[in-house]
């Protein structure tokens, strides 16, 4: 370790940040002060702010996602913890390859190039991460590992691939998860999707549904949670069972009590017996409404407000009742929920009434309201969805409808051997296949004879060719390689085809939290005694808007390590926080095409990186965020002046300040105590109220009699310990500045005096006939009389009752003394 006592700095009284703030980075990385070492004899705890892709720079809400936590984990190393910080980036994915096409660039070079430059800013931020382990998910050793967890989940058939209706962006040219359409559109570049019918790679995440429901000891914010329960979709019900000219076809409903409310069946336009049911006079009709549908996305189909469909010129017979049912098509049905098809009841469902009505089709009523008359079905405005009991519904009448029943209604159908009780998820298998070149290479091989066969463990990595040809025509840049789409078979050792896919980025960042505790092991993906030691991840920071794609695989993720043995636990993360987003100074989200994008490099040169952490920090709660205020920097930057200024400038000359011991070390040891509350809660904006609060008062100690006295250097060693996690280069310097020889981010967080912390005396205010005239010091435990007394010696409330006549003394012990007086 560097003798800190060797670096001098001009002691000026004039705090300037570019005078230290390199130097002391420069320092921190000579002395290795930064390097993580597991030490089992300190608990361990593992903080983790998702990584980012190398887009070029970081920008101002980069800073604020990660100089908090940065703090965070500064301050619980400061408390003895052996604290992993690390980072690295997330570096495959569309936005490289797309560069390559539009500025005919290699993606590698343009990918290796940004995570350079954004190192090199991540370090000016002065984070305590630890460099020696970074790696990004573009490195072949890295993607080694996507490729080796592959072919596990395709040996165990959690991998498979299969053809099928998939999500396609015309402009990125690929396919998409269904998490990964928004509103219809590619969450990425906000193209309209289409729906193309392709064979593509997925991976069983259906098989965890309840698994993933369950959220065990993770603690995750409520809106998180229920985003996941949402998109999870979990539907309790049955399966009914229609006979119709095409076979018997099973819907499923989640409201069996209403099936003798059932008047139509509707089928999804892709549903596969739409051919079989189709009448020949129907038979143009229906086709028309098929491609029209085909251009509509699912979100489009269940959003739209008007309900339309086509009769295939078919009935479906009534299981029970043995009515003739007419079987529709229509887009507000998806193929890829239940069966793709309904039972449509529409006197109890909002949609099927709609439908319902807009072609004339019968409504019957058979839950009614306790008490109410029968359903006006030809005046009826809406359907009734709420309680009641079962009516028109033979041996069912009578029964309660709703969850009350529907246990008695499957049984009973049950019986008669027309339906069975059914769990049905909205959860679709994640589809992994993407058509790109910037990605892993799907580790699979075609041979004529054997079939789609796994690469060789010692094969591995599978690597991406340079130099292929960027023209996205809708399939693979590598099929367009012949050198790396020939290989050879396995298991044969003739001709055969690569794959020539690549894998959904979302794959690298669902397991790479792992890969840190050991980012250069040769032997397997992650090391396990590490990873007893320090997983789950303690504290797990982020966007809210990754809460259904990267957290929801990443747990999934997880269980599918702990079924191949490589972990113990089902959860990838302890605790899950997110940060809010700072705004533009026009209100509206940062970005380059609004043109309110705020450069934190900027800022730096101006200001410094420490008054930058500190206003960040300030500027909101941490997990709200709010506008950026291109003025409201400047009330750090003079803090940060302010706290200079007592370590470093003599006492100025003038009136002395009549502070006590008892204050100070009740206002040291007070603030202590709300900011170690406040870094364990992440409340950050009040951490440095406190500490600007608590600068306020040592300025005020610093011209009494206690400068220079064992009081006031106790509260300066606590104060610049306080710092520390929040503004680290001035408080390294300040430490400095006072002697000490090692660094201040390998001291020891100081500990509360509760005593101190902790006043016997209160100060209340007077109020003379309830106008506050002054305010008085006395102890917690004062008698009304004691508090009277103190009250009307004071001077300034003493003139106000001279020759007044007391009506009544109120005292309200440690709030307010009122002492009501004649006119």
């Amino acid at each position: 370790m560097t003798d800190i006592s060797q670096i001098q700095e001009e002691k000026s009284g004039r705090y300037n940040p570019h005078a230290i703030e390199e130097q002391w980075q420069a320092r921190w990385t000579t002395d290795g002060l930064y390097t993580f070492h597991d030490d089992p004899s300190k608990p361990a705890h593992y903080a983790l702010t998702m990584f980012p892709y190398p887009s070029g720079n970081l920008h101002m809400g980069h800073w604020y996602a990660y100089v908090a936590p940065d703090a965070r984990a500064r301050w619980m190393r400061m408390n003895g913890h052996n604290v992993l910080f690390p980072m690295g980036f997330d570096a495959f994915g569309l936005p490289a390859e797309n560069a390559a096409i539009k500025r005919n660039l290699d993606p590698r070079k343009w990918t290796y190039q940004n995570i350079a430059d954004m190192t090199v800013q991540f370090k000016r931020m002065g984070t305590m991460i630890d460099w020696s382990r970074q790696f990004n998910t573009c490195d072949p050793e890295y993607y080694r590992w996507n490729q080796w967890f592959f072919i596990e989940m395709f040996r165990r058939g959690i991998a498979y691939k299969k053809g099928g209706l998939v999500n396609w962006c015309p402009k990125d040219q690929t396919v998409l998860a269904n998490e990964q359409v928004v509103d219809g559109r590619c969450e990425r570049c906000g193209s309209v999707v289409e729906r193309r019918e392709l064979n593509q790679w997925y991976l069983k995440i259906t098989d965890y549904a309840d698994e993933l429901l369950d959220f065990g000891d993770a603690d995750m914010p409520e809106r998180v949670r229920l985003m996941q329960q949402n998109w999870i979709g979990k539907s309790v019900g049955a399966e009914v069972d229609f006979p119709t000219p095409a076979g018997v076809e099973t819907v499923f409903t989640t409201r069996p009590d209403t099936i003798m409310g059932a008047t139509f069946l509707v089928l999804a336009p892709e549903h596969k017996k739409v051919a079989e049911l189709t009448t020949p006079e129907q038979q143009a009709e229906v086709q028309r409404y098929i491609e029209a549908a085909g251009q509509k996305t699912d979100v489009d189909r269940q959003s739209a407000t008007e309900k339309t469909g086509v009769f295939t010129g078919s009935y479906a017979t009534h299981p029970v009742s043995g009515h003739q049912l007419p079987i529709w098509i229509a887009d507000y049905v998806l193929v890829t929920y239940g069966t793709g098809s309904i039972m449509a009841v529409p006197a109890h469902d909002s949609r099927d009434f709609e439908f319902a009505r807009t072609y004339g089709l019968e409504i019957r009523e058979v839950i009614r309201p306790d008490g109410a008359e029968p359903m006006d079905v030809d005046a009826a405005v809406e359907a009734y969805s709420g309680e009641g009991q079962l009516v028109n519904s033979g041996e069912f009448d009578g029964l309660p409808g709703g969850k009350a029943s529907i246990g008695a209604v499957i049984e009973r159908l049950g019986a008669l051997g027309v339906a069975r009780a059914k769990t049905t998820y909205r959860l679709r298998d994640w589809l992994v296949s993407r058509q790109r070149y910037w990605g892993t290479p799907i580790p699979i091989v075609y041979c004529p004879e054997h079939g789609a066969q796994p690469v060789p463990d010692d094969q591995l990595p599978v690597r991406l060719p340079d130099d292929v040809a960027f023209t996205p025509t809708g399939q693979s840049p590598l099929k367009l390689d012949p050198t790396f789409r020939h290989t050879t078979c396995p298991v044969c050792g003739g001709p055969a085809e690569r794959d020539t896919d690549t894998m959904d980025t979302f794959v690298d960042s669902s397991w790479y939290m792992y890969r840190f505790l050991n980012p250069h092991l040769e032997t397997a993906p992650v090391d396990a005694e590490a990873t007893r030691r320090y997983m789950p991840i303690d504290l797990y920071t982020g966007g809210i808007e990754h809460a259904i794609l990267h957290l929801l695989y990443s747990r999934f993720w997880t269980r599918v390590m702990r079924d191949l043995g490589l972990t113990e636990h089902s959860e990838p993360f302890k605790v899950v926080r997110n940060q809010g987003i700072i705004l533009g100074p026009d209100q509206e989200k940062m970005s380059k095409s609004r043109g309110n994008v705020i450069d934190p490099d900027d800022l730096v040169r101006e200001y410094g990186a420490d008054t930058v952490r500190a206003y960040l920090m300030f500027i909101a709660p941490w997990e709200v965020g709010g506008p950026w205020d291109p003025s409201g920097i400047n009330g750090p930057a003079k803090w940060l002046g302010r706290v200079y200024a007592l370590y470093s400038d003599e006492v100025s000359v003038g009136p002395k300040e009549s502070t006590s011991e008892a204050d100070l070390r009740y206002a040291v040891h007070s603030t202590l105590s709300r900011v170690s509350a406040d870094f364990g809660r992440l409340s950050f904006n009040t951490i440095i109220s406190s500490l600007m609060e608590l600068t306020n008062t040592l300025v005020k100690a610093k011209r009494s009699p206690l400068y220079g006295g064992p009081v006031w250097a106790e509260a300066l060693s606590i104060f610049v310990r306080m710092l520390a996690p929040v503004v680290p280069h001035l408080a390294e310097e300040l430490w400095q500045q006072q002697g000490e020889q090692s660094s201040v981010h390998l001291a020891a967080w100081p500990q509360v005096d509760q005593q101190a912390a902790t006043r016997d005396t209160v100060t209340i205010g007077v109020q003379v006939s309830g106008k506050v005239r002054g305010q008085v010091q006395i102890s917690r435990t004062a008698t009304q009389a004691e508090a009277m007394a103190a009250a009307r010696a004071e001077e300034s409330v003493a003139r106000f009752l001279e020759g007044k006549d007391t009506i009544k003394e109120i005292y309200v012990p440690g709030k307010i003394i009122n002492i009501v007086v004649s006119k």
